[in-house]
Protein backbone atom coordinates (compact mmCIF):
# COMPACT_ATOMS: atom_id res chain seq x y z
CA UNK A 1 0.00 0.00 0.00
CA UNK A 2 2.59 2.61 0.63
CA UNK A 3 4.34 2.12 -2.35
CA UNK A 4 3.97 3.98 -5.64
CA UNK A 5 2.13 2.10 -8.69
CA UNK A 6 5.32 3.22 -10.65
CA UNK A 7 7.51 1.23 -8.37
CA UNK A 8 5.15 -2.28 -8.73
CA UNK A 9 4.55 -1.66 -12.60
CA UNK A 10 8.08 -1.56 -13.54
CA UNK A 11 11.41 -3.61 -13.81
CA UNK A 12 14.34 -2.25 -12.28
CA UNK A 13 17.64 -3.60 -12.37
CA UNK A 14 20.09 -3.05 -10.48
CA UNK A 15 23.40 -0.95 -11.83
CA UNK A 16 25.51 -3.61 -10.69
CA UNK A 17 28.69 -1.24 -10.47
CA UNK A 18 31.74 -1.88 -7.80
CA UNK A 19 33.92 0.81 -9.37
CA UNK A 20 33.89 4.42 -8.62
CA UNK A 21 36.39 6.86 -10.02
CA UNK A 22 38.62 8.70 -8.55
CA UNK A 23 38.59 11.55 -11.30
CA UNK A 24 35.48 12.49 -13.49
CA UNK A 25 34.53 15.38 -16.04
CA UNK A 26 31.60 16.14 -15.02
CA UNK A 27 29.85 14.48 -11.71
CA UNK A 28 26.27 14.61 -11.78
CA UNK A 29 24.46 13.93 -8.01
CA UNK A 30 21.69 12.40 -7.60
CA UNK A 31 19.57 9.53 -10.51
CA UNK A 32 16.35 11.14 -10.90
CA UNK A 33 14.26 13.33 -13.71
CA UNK A 34 16.73 15.62 -13.78
CA UNK A 35 19.97 14.48 -13.25
CA UNK A 36 19.54 11.27 -16.02
CA UNK A 37 17.74 14.01 -18.58
CA UNK A 38 21.47 15.87 -18.04
CA UNK A 39 23.59 12.49 -18.86
CA UNK A 40 21.27 12.02 -21.76
CA UNK A 41 22.26 15.48 -23.14
CA UNK A 42 25.58 14.81 -22.39
CA UNK A 43 25.81 11.46 -23.77
CA UNK A 44 27.60 12.35 -27.00
CA UNK A 45 29.67 15.35 -25.48
CA UNK A 46 33.89 14.75 -25.48
CA UNK A 47 33.51 14.59 -21.43
CA UNK A 48 34.13 11.62 -19.23
CA UNK A 49 30.86 12.09 -17.27
CA UNK A 50 30.08 10.01 -13.81
CA UNK A 51 26.28 10.07 -11.88
CA UNK A 52 25.65 8.98 -8.87
CA UNK A 53 22.53 8.31 -6.69
CA UNK A 54 22.82 7.81 -2.70
CA UNK A 55 20.25 4.70 -3.53
CA UNK A 56 19.07 3.10 -6.70
CA UNK A 57 18.05 5.51 -9.60
CA UNK A 58 14.63 6.35 -10.09
CA UNK A 59 13.79 5.46 -6.96
CA UNK A 60 12.97 8.78 -5.40
CA UNK A 61 11.25 11.64 -5.88
CA UNK A 62 10.36 10.81 -9.36
CA UNK A 63 8.68 7.16 -8.53
CA UNK A 64 6.51 8.89 -6.39
CA UNK A 65 4.94 11.62 -9.24
CA UNK A 66 1.62 11.54 -10.92
CA UNK A 67 3.34 11.09 -14.16
CA UNK A 68 1.59 14.15 -16.05
CA UNK A 69 3.76 15.99 -19.10
CA UNK A 70 1.47 19.04 -18.87
CA UNK A 71 1.96 22.60 -19.04
CA UNK A 72 -1.31 23.45 -17.65
CA UNK A 73 -0.45 23.65 -14.24
CA UNK A 74 -3.43 25.26 -12.05
CA UNK A 75 -3.58 28.79 -12.01
CA UNK A 76 0.87 29.24 -12.49
CA UNK A 77 1.40 31.74 -15.49
CA UNK A 78 -0.99 34.28 -13.35
CA UNK A 79 0.96 33.64 -10.51
CA UNK A 80 4.14 34.31 -12.12
CA UNK A 81 2.60 37.50 -14.16
CA UNK A 82 2.04 39.22 -10.66
CA UNK A 83 5.73 38.64 -9.26
CA UNK A 84 7.37 39.47 -12.25
CA UNK A 85 5.28 40.22 -16.05
CA UNK A 86 3.58 38.35 -18.73
CA UNK A 87 6.70 38.35 -20.51
CA UNK A 88 8.56 35.91 -17.91
CA UNK A 89 5.19 34.27 -17.79
CA UNK A 90 5.04 33.45 -21.23
CA UNK A 91 8.73 32.10 -21.47
CA UNK A 92 8.01 30.01 -18.43
CA UNK A 93 4.76 28.36 -21.00
CA UNK A 94 7.21 28.17 -23.82
CA UNK A 95 9.84 25.48 -21.24
CA UNK A 96 7.06 23.35 -20.17
CA UNK A 97 5.99 22.73 -23.84
CA UNK A 98 9.11 22.24 -25.05
CA UNK A 99 9.74 19.72 -22.03
CA UNK A 100 6.92 17.96 -23.69
CA UNK A 101 8.74 18.23 -27.25
CA UNK A 102 11.71 16.47 -25.45
CA UNK A 103 10.01 13.89 -23.90
CA UNK A 104 8.22 13.12 -27.55
CA UNK A 105 10.81 12.94 -29.26
CA UNK A 106 13.24 11.10 -27.62
CA UNK A 107 10.29 8.58 -27.07
CA UNK A 108 9.56 8.34 -31.00
CA UNK A 109 13.44 8.25 -32.00
CA UNK A 110 14.34 5.51 -29.42
CA UNK A 111 10.79 3.52 -29.18
CA UNK A 112 10.16 3.76 -25.28
CA UNK A 113 7.55 1.81 -24.16
CA UNK A 114 6.86 4.45 -21.47
CA UNK A 115 2.56 4.02 -21.81
CA UNK A 116 3.21 7.90 -23.72
CA UNK A 117 -0.26 8.62 -24.22
CA UNK A 118 -1.69 12.11 -25.47
CA UNK A 119 -4.55 13.04 -22.56
CA UNK A 120 -6.40 16.62 -22.73
CA UNK A 121 -5.82 18.45 -19.55
CA UNK A 122 -8.36 20.35 -17.11
CA UNK A 123 -8.26 22.85 -14.54
CA UNK A 124 -11.42 23.05 -12.71
CA UNK A 125 -13.35 25.05 -9.72
CA UNK A 126 -15.43 24.06 -7.26
CA UNK A 127 -16.69 27.40 -6.46
CA UNK A 128 -18.31 30.48 -7.97
CA UNK A 129 -16.17 32.71 -6.56
CA UNK A 130 -13.05 31.54 -7.94
CA UNK A 131 -14.19 30.94 -11.77
CA UNK A 132 -12.72 35.18 -11.98
CA UNK A 133 -9.77 33.55 -11.25
CA UNK A 134 -9.61 30.77 -13.71
CA UNK A 135 -10.65 33.44 -16.50
CA UNK A 136 -7.64 35.29 -15.52
CA UNK A 137 -5.30 32.25 -16.77
CA UNK A 138 -7.35 31.92 -19.73
CA UNK A 139 -6.55 35.30 -20.97
CA UNK A 140 -2.93 34.58 -20.45
CA UNK A 141 -3.57 31.72 -22.57
CA UNK A 142 -5.27 33.72 -25.29
CA UNK A 143 -2.42 36.07 -25.28
CA UNK A 144 -0.01 33.35 -25.91
CA UNK A 145 -1.73 31.86 -28.52
CA UNK A 146 -3.28 28.50 -27.31
CA UNK A 147 -6.40 26.94 -27.80
CA UNK A 148 -8.45 25.76 -25.14
CA UNK A 149 -11.61 24.70 -24.27
CA UNK A 150 -13.90 26.44 -21.74
CA UNK A 151 -16.20 23.82 -19.53
CA UNK A 152 -18.85 23.40 -16.97
CA UNK A 153 -18.09 19.71 -16.29
CA UNK A 154 -15.66 17.02 -16.17
CA UNK A 155 -15.50 13.98 -17.98
CA UNK A 156 -16.48 12.20 -14.99
CA UNK A 157 -19.00 12.93 -12.44
CA UNK A 158 -17.35 15.45 -10.28
CA UNK A 159 -18.03 18.46 -8.58
CA UNK A 160 -17.02 21.63 -11.36
CA UNK A 161 -18.85 24.98 -11.29
CA UNK A 162 -15.85 26.05 -14.70
CA UNK A 163 -13.08 24.10 -16.18
CA UNK A 164 -10.68 24.55 -19.08
CA UNK A 165 -9.22 22.38 -20.88
CA UNK A 166 -5.86 21.83 -23.71
CA UNK A 167 -5.35 19.00 -25.43
CA UNK A 168 -1.58 19.05 -26.40
CA UNK A 169 -0.51 17.23 -23.16
CA UNK A 170 0.40 13.70 -21.83
CA UNK A 171 0.78 10.96 -19.85
CA UNK A 172 3.21 8.56 -19.06
CA UNK A 173 5.26 5.80 -16.99
CA UNK A 174 8.14 8.02 -15.30
CA UNK A 175 10.15 4.69 -14.42
CA UNK A 176 9.95 3.16 -17.82
CA UNK A 177 10.85 6.00 -19.54
CA UNK A 178 14.09 6.78 -16.93
CA UNK A 179 14.95 3.42 -16.99
CA UNK A 180 15.04 3.65 -20.88
CA UNK A 181 17.62 6.49 -20.82
CA UNK A 182 19.77 4.81 -18.74
CA UNK A 183 20.16 2.01 -20.60
CA UNK A 184 20.48 4.62 -23.80
CA UNK A 185 23.72 6.36 -21.86
CA UNK A 186 25.04 3.57 -20.47
CA UNK A 187 25.59 2.18 -24.21
CA UNK A 188 27.64 5.46 -24.25
CA UNK A 189 29.88 4.71 -21.48
CA UNK A 190 28.41 7.11 -19.39
CA UNK A 191 29.36 5.65 -15.88
CA UNK A 192 26.28 5.12 -13.26
CA UNK A 193 27.02 4.59 -9.38
CA UNK A 194 24.26 3.72 -7.28
CA UNK A 195 24.25 3.56 -3.60
CA UNK A 196 26.97 6.44 -3.46
CA UNK A 197 25.82 9.47 -1.29
CA UNK A 198 27.53 12.77 -1.77
CA UNK A 199 28.11 14.62 1.60
CA UNK A 200 30.52 17.22 1.08
CA UNK A 201 31.92 19.49 -1.59
CA UNK A 202 35.08 21.32 -1.32
CA UNK A 203 36.26 23.48 -3.79
CA UNK A 204 39.72 23.33 -5.14
CA UNK A 205 41.68 25.82 -7.12
CA UNK A 206 40.74 24.41 -10.49
CA UNK A 207 38.18 21.41 -9.76
CA UNK A 208 35.90 20.19 -7.08
CA UNK A 209 36.35 17.39 -4.46
CA UNK A 210 33.43 15.80 -3.65
CA UNK A 211 33.09 13.71 -1.12
CA UNK A 212 30.76 9.82 -0.45
CA UNK A 213 30.32 7.50 1.16
CA UNK A 214 32.49 5.47 -0.98
CA UNK A 215 35.48 7.83 -1.03
CA UNK A 216 36.58 11.04 -2.73
CA UNK A 217 35.48 12.26 -6.37
CA UNK A 218 37.35 14.77 -8.27
CA UNK A 219 35.39 16.34 -11.09
CA UNK A 220 35.55 19.66 -13.04
CA UNK A 221 31.77 20.57 -12.84
CA UNK A 222 29.66 19.45 -10.42
CA UNK A 223 25.79 19.11 -10.98
CA UNK A 224 23.76 18.70 -8.71
CA UNK A 225 20.18 17.46 -9.05
CA UNK A 226 19.41 15.64 -5.81
CA UNK A 227 15.48 16.88 -4.99
CA UNK A 228 16.76 18.86 -2.38
CA UNK A 229 20.26 20.11 -2.16
CA UNK A 230 22.48 18.69 0.67
CA UNK A 231 24.34 21.51 1.30
CA UNK A 232 23.34 24.99 2.89
CA UNK A 233 25.68 27.14 1.04
CA UNK A 234 25.73 28.35 -1.28
CA UNK A 235 22.54 29.21 -2.77
CA UNK A 236 20.50 29.20 0.61
CA UNK A 237 17.58 26.78 -0.75
CA UNK A 238 16.38 26.17 2.86
CA UNK A 239 15.62 29.96 3.34
CA UNK A 240 14.12 30.22 -0.39
CA UNK A 241 11.50 27.90 -0.80
CA UNK A 242 9.46 25.33 1.42
CA UNK A 243 8.26 22.11 1.30
CA UNK A 244 4.76 20.53 0.72
CA UNK A 245 4.01 17.27 1.16
CA UNK A 246 1.04 15.50 -0.79
CA UNK A 247 -0.54 12.36 -0.61
CA UNK A 248 -1.53 9.97 -4.02
CA UNK A 249 -3.61 6.64 -3.97
CA UNK A 250 -4.43 4.45 -7.61
CA UNK A 251 -7.46 2.01 -7.13
CA UNK A 252 -8.36 -0.13 -10.25
CA UNK A 253 -11.31 1.04 -12.46
CA UNK A 254 -14.15 -0.57 -15.26
CA UNK A 255 -14.32 3.39 -16.25
CA UNK A 256 -11.62 4.17 -17.91
CA UNK A 257 -11.26 7.47 -19.50
CA UNK A 258 -8.26 10.06 -21.12
CA UNK A 259 -8.19 12.95 -19.31
CA UNK A 260 -5.90 14.25 -16.30
CA UNK A 261 -7.45 17.59 -13.73
CA UNK A 262 -6.12 19.64 -11.24
CA UNK A 263 -8.27 21.46 -9.08
CA UNK A 264 -7.03 25.36 -8.92
CA UNK A 265 -7.76 26.25 -5.20
CA UNK A 266 -6.08 24.71 -2.09
CA UNK A 267 -6.29 22.06 -1.17
CA UNK A 268 -5.88 20.90 -4.66
CA UNK A 269 -6.94 17.32 -5.99
CA UNK A 270 -5.63 15.95 -8.96
CA UNK A 271 -6.88 13.34 -11.05
CA UNK A 272 -5.74 10.59 -14.05
CA UNK A 273 -5.61 7.13 -15.17
CA UNK A 274 -3.34 4.77 -16.10
CA UNK A 275 -4.23 1.51 -17.92
CA UNK A 276 -6.93 0.53 -16.10
CA UNK A 277 -6.13 2.35 -12.75
CA UNK A 278 -7.33 5.43 -11.51
CA UNK A 279 -4.85 7.72 -9.84
CA UNK A 280 -6.13 10.69 -7.40
CA UNK A 281 -3.85 12.89 -5.26
CA UNK A 282 -3.60 16.22 -3.61
CA UNK A 283 -4.16 17.87 0.47
CA UNK A 284 -0.99 18.94 0.20
CA UNK A 285 -0.16 21.35 2.66
CA UNK A 286 3.06 22.76 3.97
CA UNK A 287 4.82 20.08 5.87
CA UNK A 288 5.14 23.18 8.82
CA UNK A 289 1.57 23.32 8.96
CA UNK A 290 0.30 20.07 9.55
CA UNK A 291 2.30 17.08 11.29
CA UNK A 292 -0.30 14.12 11.79
CA UNK A 293 0.70 12.89 8.37
CA UNK A 294 -1.96 9.67 8.95
CA UNK A 295 -4.44 11.87 9.65
CA UNK A 296 -4.21 13.91 6.36
CA UNK A 297 -3.55 10.50 4.67
CA UNK A 298 -7.02 9.54 5.89
CA UNK A 299 -8.61 12.66 5.11
CA UNK A 300 -7.34 11.84 1.53
CA UNK A 301 -8.77 9.04 1.37
CA UNK A 302 -12.52 10.13 3.10
CA UNK A 303 -12.58 12.67 0.27
CA UNK A 304 -11.70 9.94 -2.62
CA UNK A 305 -14.26 7.52 -1.21
CA UNK A 306 -17.25 10.34 -0.88
CA UNK A 307 -17.03 10.46 -4.77
CA UNK A 308 -15.71 7.02 -6.22
CA UNK A 309 -16.12 3.26 -4.48
CA UNK A 310 -13.43 1.33 -5.44
CA UNK A 311 -11.20 1.02 -2.55
CA UNK A 312 -7.05 2.01 -3.24
CA UNK A 313 -4.17 -0.40 -4.27
CA UNK A 314 -2.07 1.61 -3.52
CA UNK A 315 -1.08 4.74 -1.72
CA UNK A 316 1.79 7.44 -1.20
CA UNK A 317 3.19 10.42 -0.18
CA UNK A 318 5.60 13.18 -1.77
CA UNK A 319 7.62 16.04 -0.71
CA UNK A 320 7.47 18.89 -3.52
CA UNK A 321 9.90 21.92 -3.21
CA UNK A 322 8.24 25.26 -3.63
CA UNK A 323 9.88 28.11 -4.84
CA UNK A 324 8.70 31.95 -3.50
CA UNK A 325 8.05 32.86 -7.24
CA UNK A 326 6.59 29.81 -8.63
CA UNK A 327 9.84 29.38 -10.86
CA UNK A 328 12.20 26.22 -10.51
CA UNK A 329 16.23 26.66 -9.81
CA UNK A 330 17.98 25.34 -12.61
CA UNK A 331 21.83 26.44 -13.77
CA UNK A 332 25.12 28.02 -12.23
CA UNK A 333 24.26 28.59 -8.07
CA UNK A 334 26.40 31.72 -8.53
CA UNK A 335 26.47 33.98 -11.50
CA UNK A 336 30.58 33.40 -11.46
CA UNK A 337 31.23 30.47 -11.21
CA UNK A 338 29.95 27.80 -14.12
CA UNK A 339 31.35 24.82 -12.70
CA UNK A 340 28.78 24.12 -9.97
CA UNK A 341 24.90 23.84 -11.08
CA UNK A 342 22.01 23.16 -9.41
CA UNK A 343 18.33 22.08 -10.38
CA UNK A 344 15.69 21.71 -7.14
CA UNK A 345 12.27 23.71 -6.90
CA UNK A 346 10.11 22.05 -9.28
CA UNK A 347 6.97 23.26 -7.50
CA UNK A 348 5.14 20.07 -7.95
CA UNK A 349 5.40 19.84 -12.16
CA UNK A 350 8.54 17.41 -11.82
CA UNK A 351 8.10 15.72 -14.87
CA UNK A 352 8.30 18.62 -17.42
CA UNK A 353 10.71 20.93 -14.94
CA UNK A 354 13.26 17.67 -14.59
CA UNK A 355 13.10 17.58 -18.28
CA UNK A 356 14.05 20.81 -19.45
CA UNK A 357 16.19 20.94 -16.55
CA UNK A 358 18.48 18.10 -18.60
CA UNK A 359 18.58 20.71 -21.52
CA UNK A 360 19.47 23.71 -19.53
CA UNK A 361 22.15 21.99 -17.76
CA UNK A 362 23.81 20.75 -20.54
CA UNK A 363 23.58 23.78 -22.47
CA UNK A 364 25.35 25.53 -19.62
CA UNK A 365 28.04 23.38 -19.94
CA UNK A 366 28.36 22.67 -23.50
CA UNK A 367 28.44 26.40 -24.26
CA UNK A 368 24.83 26.69 -25.91
CA UNK A 369 22.39 29.23 -25.89
CA UNK A 370 19.21 28.78 -23.80
CA UNK A 371 16.39 30.79 -24.00
CA UNK A 372 15.60 29.73 -19.99
CA UNK A 373 19.40 30.36 -18.70
CA UNK A 374 18.26 33.67 -16.86
CA UNK A 375 14.39 32.54 -15.85
CA UNK A 376 15.67 29.65 -13.62
CA UNK A 377 19.12 30.77 -12.40
CA UNK A 378 19.02 30.19 -8.89
CA UNK A 379 20.96 33.51 -8.27
CA UNK A 380 18.08 36.05 -10.43
CA UNK A 381 17.36 38.86 -8.15
CA UNK A 382 14.52 39.56 -5.80
CA UNK A 383 11.50 42.28 -5.33
CA UNK A 384 9.30 43.40 -3.41
CA UNK A 385 6.46 40.43 -4.01
CA UNK A 386 9.42 37.43 -4.36
CA UNK A 387 10.66 38.90 -0.77
CA UNK A 388 7.14 38.55 0.95
CA UNK A 389 6.93 34.75 0.29
CA UNK A 390 10.74 34.44 1.34
CA UNK A 391 9.69 36.11 5.21
CA UNK A 392 6.55 33.96 4.86
CA UNK A 393 8.76 30.51 4.30
CA UNK A 394 11.29 31.83 7.24
CA UNK A 395 7.85 32.43 9.55
CA UNK A 396 6.70 28.98 8.45
CA UNK A 397 9.66 27.33 9.77
CA UNK A 398 10.53 29.02 12.42
CA UNK A 399 7.10 28.39 13.93
CA UNK A 400 7.26 24.88 13.37
CA UNK A 401 10.76 24.02 14.32
CA UNK A 402 9.55 25.72 17.90
CA UNK A 403 6.46 23.91 18.01
CA UNK A 404 8.40 20.71 17.80
CA UNK A 405 10.90 21.89 20.22
CA UNK A 406 8.23 22.48 23.06
CA UNK A 407 5.81 20.14 22.35
CA UNK A 408 7.60 16.50 21.57
CA UNK A 409 5.29 14.14 22.08
CA UNK A 410 1.82 15.21 20.11
CA UNK A 411 -1.55 14.02 21.31
CA UNK A 412 -2.23 11.95 18.36
CA UNK A 413 1.44 9.95 19.19
CA UNK A 414 0.10 6.41 19.91
CA UNK A 415 1.36 4.45 23.33
CA UNK A 416 3.85 2.72 20.46
CA UNK A 417 5.66 6.50 20.03
CA UNK A 418 7.44 8.31 22.73
CA UNK A 419 10.40 10.82 22.50
CA UNK A 420 12.29 10.98 26.05
CA UNK A 421 15.06 12.69 27.45
CA UNK A 422 17.98 11.07 28.55
CA UNK A 423 20.96 12.62 29.41
CA UNK A 424 20.63 15.79 27.76
CA UNK A 425 19.80 14.28 24.69
CA UNK A 426 16.72 13.54 23.13
CA UNK A 427 15.62 10.11 21.46
CA UNK A 428 12.55 8.95 19.72
CA UNK A 429 11.31 5.31 20.18
CA UNK A 430 9.00 3.34 18.14
CA UNK A 431 7.20 -0.22 19.33
CA UNK A 432 6.52 -2.05 16.37
CA UNK A 433 3.92 -4.85 16.05
CA UNK A 434 6.40 -7.71 17.66
CA UNK A 435 7.04 -5.40 20.41
CA UNK A 436 10.81 -4.45 19.27
CA UNK A 437 12.17 -1.29 20.23
CA UNK A 438 13.80 1.19 17.80
CA UNK A 439 14.91 4.21 18.93
CA UNK A 440 16.38 7.08 17.10
CA UNK A 441 18.11 10.75 17.68
CA UNK A 442 15.44 12.84 17.67
CA UNK A 443 16.96 15.79 15.80
CA UNK A 444 17.09 16.50 12.17
CA UNK A 445 21.14 16.31 11.16
CA UNK A 446 20.42 18.99 8.02
CA UNK A 447 19.57 21.77 10.50
CA UNK A 448 18.49 20.72 13.80
CA UNK A 449 14.56 20.50 13.90
CA UNK A 450 13.02 18.28 15.66
CA UNK A 451 11.01 14.97 14.08
CA UNK A 452 7.39 13.65 13.65
CA UNK A 453 6.66 10.08 13.26
CA UNK A 454 4.87 9.22 10.80
CA UNK A 455 2.73 6.38 11.37
CA UNK A 456 1.34 5.58 8.08
CA UNK A 457 4.97 4.91 6.65
CA UNK A 458 6.64 3.91 9.57
CA UNK A 459 8.78 7.08 9.03
CA UNK A 460 10.52 9.84 10.84
CA UNK A 461 9.98 12.68 9.14
CA UNK A 462 11.61 16.32 9.12
CA UNK A 463 8.81 19.09 9.19
CA UNK A 464 11.07 22.01 8.54
CA UNK A 465 12.75 20.50 5.11
CA UNK A 466 11.38 17.20 4.60
CA UNK A 467 14.44 14.88 5.34
CA UNK A 468 13.25 11.26 6.41
CA UNK A 469 14.67 8.33 8.18
CA UNK A 470 13.52 4.68 8.88
CA UNK A 471 12.77 3.50 12.29
CA UNK A 472 16.26 2.74 12.83
CA UNK A 473 17.86 5.80 11.84
CA UNK A 474 18.79 5.78 8.13
CA UNK A 475 18.34 8.47 5.68
CA UNK A 476 15.45 7.76 3.50
CA UNK A 477 15.49 10.93 1.64
CA UNK A 478 17.72 14.28 2.17
CA UNK A 479 18.53 17.27 2.69
CA UNK A 480 20.22 15.33 5.64
CA UNK A 481 23.14 13.20 4.37
CA UNK A 482 23.79 11.72 7.70
CA UNK A 483 21.47 8.86 9.85
CA UNK A 484 19.97 9.64 13.34
CA UNK A 485 20.90 5.74 13.92
CA UNK A 486 22.06 5.07 17.93
CA UNK A 487 24.85 3.51 18.41
CA UNK A 488 24.44 0.19 20.56
CA UNK A 489 26.10 -1.24 22.90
Amino acid sequence: MNASIWEKTSIQKRIKNKFLPKETDILIIGGGIAGISTAFHLKDSPYKVTLIDKGDVGQGVTAKTTGKLTFLQGLIYDKIKNIYNEEKSFLYLRSQKEAIDIVKSIVDEYKIKCDLTKTPSYVFTEEEKEIKNLKKETELLDKASISYKENQNLPIPYPCKYAFSVEDTYVFHPLKYLESLVTIIKKQDILICEQTMADTITKREDFYLVHTNRGFIKAQYVVVCTHYPFFIKPGFIPFKSHIEKSYVLASKTKNIQNFSAILSKKPSYSMRYYKNHFIYGGYSHRMSDSTNYEENYDTLLEHYLHYFQNKPDYMWSTHDIITEDSLPYIGKIKEDNPFLLLATGFNKWGMTNGTIAGKVLSDLILGRENPYIELFAPYRKYNIKRTLELLKNGLGTSKIYAETKLKRNPSFYKNHVRVYKENGIYYGEYTDEENIKHTVLHKCPHMGCSLIFNSKDKTWDCPCHGSRFTVDGSVIEGPSTMSISVEKD
